[in-house]
């Protein structure tokens, strides 16, 4: 996983650390590169992320993958400083600032990326997670996110306590464990300038695909991972309610045994014998362990995060349709006259 770094801990304070994230194109793009390579084999698509932070921005300037997992004789670390190395020779930034992964269709929140991303965040400070989703940017909608833990999130894996007292207490919930940080993608003016040159040489019955309205498989995924994630939060809640059919079934045992006992300890003090210590009882009776609850947080941010996607696609879906619309009707009036 991509959980490895050799810094020392550092615990963040304050969620300003990085205001926006900065993004060469030519880091974008080894990105998609990469992403779409590993998904035609349906494999998870990971890379290191390089770069610096410029007050408030943190600018990606590259990137490489991590090796696959399959070879055993190949040590992921030496593997990565190795690289970083032969990177400062040719004077390239080499500075770990974070680490990248692909995603199909929004299914990129797990309790893998929350441990990955908190081993990084407290070894890197200001380092991010960027998630790239390769069926919706397949469709023409480039869905390229960048994602930091929240200071709550962090303490609450810190302590370990996953109990709902300690979200209680943390504040914490699905919309809070991570953070979205806008990304600005940047190329140089040369790039841009060749950029535009291609697309002047660009036939004009090939510059229409982005007005790509099969949309429909995406929008089905979506709504398929939705109904998965619903059933599983739905599981998480039968189990938690489960647990406190069997909490309150012993409270009420332990105070009718306590009651019991009371009666009890009347009658021997008026006896003059003497009482059975309350302790005795309550020993009777262990507590019940907590159920966990950092599972359905994350299968409730998995809806959420649908949720907004399956808004944001439906907009644009609708925008190239109606703008599709407008070139058809123009297109018609024109062979009419």
């Amino acid at each position: 996983m991509a959980n490895r770094s050799g810094r020392h801990a550092r615990t963040e304070d304050s969620d300003n650390t990085i205001n926006y994230v900065q993004c060469d194109g030519l880091a974008v793009m080894k990105m998609v590169k990469h992403c779409h390579e590993e998904s035609s084999n349906m494999d998870l698509a990971q890379g290191a992320l390089l770069g610096l932070v410029v007050d408030k921005c943190l600018e990606i300037t590259n990137c490489f993958p991590f090796p696959k997992s399959g070879d055993e004789n190949m040590d992921e670390e030496m593997y990565q400083l190795t690289v970083m190395r032969r990177l400062r020779r040719v004077n390239v930034d080499h500075l770990h600032v974070g680490w990248y992964q692909s995603s199909d269709v929004g299914n990129s929140l797990s309790m893998a990326l929350l441990e990955s991303q908190y081993h990084y965040q407290t070894s890197i400070e200001e380092s991010v997670v960027v998630v790239y989703d390769t069926q919706k940017s397949s469709r023409g909608f480039l869905c390229l996110k960048a994602y930091r833990l929240t200071p709550q999130a962090i303490q609450m894996y810190k302590d370990g306590d996953f109990t709902p007292e300690a979200f209680r207490t943390l504040k914490v919930g699905y919309e809070s464990l991570f953070a979205e940080i806008p990304i600005v993608i940047k190329n140089s003016p040369l790039t841009n300038i060749m950029m535009s040159e291609l697309n002047e040489l660009l036939p004009e019955d090939k510059g229409h695909n982005f007005l790509d309205l099969g949309t429909a498989s995406v929008l089905e995924n979506h709504m398929r991972s939705l109904i998965e994630r619903v059933d599983e939060l739905y599981q998480e809640a039968v189990r938690y309610n489960k647990y406190q059919q069997v909490v309150f079934k012993q409270d009420t045992e332990k105070h009718r045994a306590l009651a019991k006992l009371a009666a009890e300890n009347a009658v021997r003090t008026s006896k003059g014998e003497p009482t059975v210590p309350e302790e005795e009882v309550i020993k009777q009776f262990r507590p019940m362990p907590v159920p966990a609850r950092l599972t359905a947080t994350i299968t409730s941010g998995q809806i959420n995060t649908h949720a907004q996607h399956i808004a944001q696609f439906c907009s644009q879906s609708l925008a190239k349709l109606f703008i599709t619309e407008s070139l058809q009707n123009a297109k018609e009036t024109k062979e009419i006259k």
